[in-house]
């Protein structure tokens, strides 16, 4: 008798994710399709585009007094963002 590697089909995903180079681009448009949640409804009034470039996640918004208000808060929604998607995925956010 012969023991089988048996793998789960996320781990098998994952990892052709990794071999094709997928695997970043996809935790980052978690990440940004997250940015709603943890914003909250009266801080997406005023935003108006998120990316990323460079491990930074840039949020546009309309609001300068916000913008300065929520600069002060970076590490926390940094801290968030990649809790909820489950690794590191960016260091730093720049509202801008």
């Amino acid at each position: 008798m012969f023991k089988r590697d048996v793998q789960s089909v996320k781990d098998l995903i994952m990892r052709t994710l990794r071999e094709q180079g997928l695997e970043t681009p996809l935790q980052q448009k978690r990440l940004v399709e997250r940015w709603p949640e943890v914003a909250g409804p009266m801080i997406m009034r005023y935003t108006l585009n998120t990316y990323i470039y460079n491990q930074t996640l840039y949020v546009r918004l309309s609001n300068p007094a916000l913008r300065a208000d929520l600069s002060m808060r970076r590490q926390e929604f940094t801290k968030k963002l990649n809790t909820l998607v489950g690794e590191q995925v960016i260091t730093d956010i720049r509202f801008c």
